[in-house]
């Protein structure tokens, strides 16, 4: 793999501009608390970053040779530090422009694993509870998708996480 080669921005015909010219990828981890209520890790964006002051979830630009969920997994361990290693994948969903799209990853966890910011992209990384992400700043692509999300992390139970790629 050549490191970062899906680095920069690409303009679509509307003359927006989006990150990643093989696309881009995130993680939407989604947890149960000790009473059970879920809850999903976000990331409040640095404010140097696109959109930044925001939040959304930790992801960004796919290499060339990476699947989405590879490119996903990757950016998550740069901008987030803990252990990410067993996990289950509850969906995907895909929001393709033609030109460019992105893919977010939906997965479970068994508990709300310690996480902190990894590098200088995020201001913080929280578990927020589901009921109250709606009422953050969110960024305004993860916003408009956030109903649909929010609607594949409740189609499947959060038991019985298995390791993710890359883990032993």
């Amino acid at each position: 793999m050549q490191d970062g080669d899906g680095n920069g921005w690409v303009r679509l015909s509307d003359g927006s501009y989006r990150w990643g010219l093989y696309g881009a990828a995130g993680l939407l981890l989604h947890a149960p608390d000790s009473q059970g209520a879920g809850h999903v890790l976000l990331q409040h964006r640095a404010g140097w970053t696109h959109m930044g002051g925001t939040w959304g979830i930790p992801g960004g630009a796919r290499n060339r040779d990476e699947t989405p969920l590879e490119a996903a997994v990757r950016e998550f361990r740069e901008e987030v530090a803990g252990n990410l290693s067993e996990y289950t994948v509850l969906g995907t969903y895909e929001h393709d422009l033609r030109q460019w799209r992105y893919d977010t990853f939906l997965l479970g966890l068994a508990s709300m694993v310690p996480f902190r910011a990894g590098n200088s992209e995020s201001n913080e990384i929280r578990w927020v509870p589901v009921e109250e992400a709606e009422a953050l700043p969110l960024m305004p692509a993860f916003r408009s998708a956030w109903q649909d999300l929010r609607s594949g992390l409740g189609a499947f139970p959060m038991s019985d996480t298995v390791p993710g790629p890359g883990t032993s």
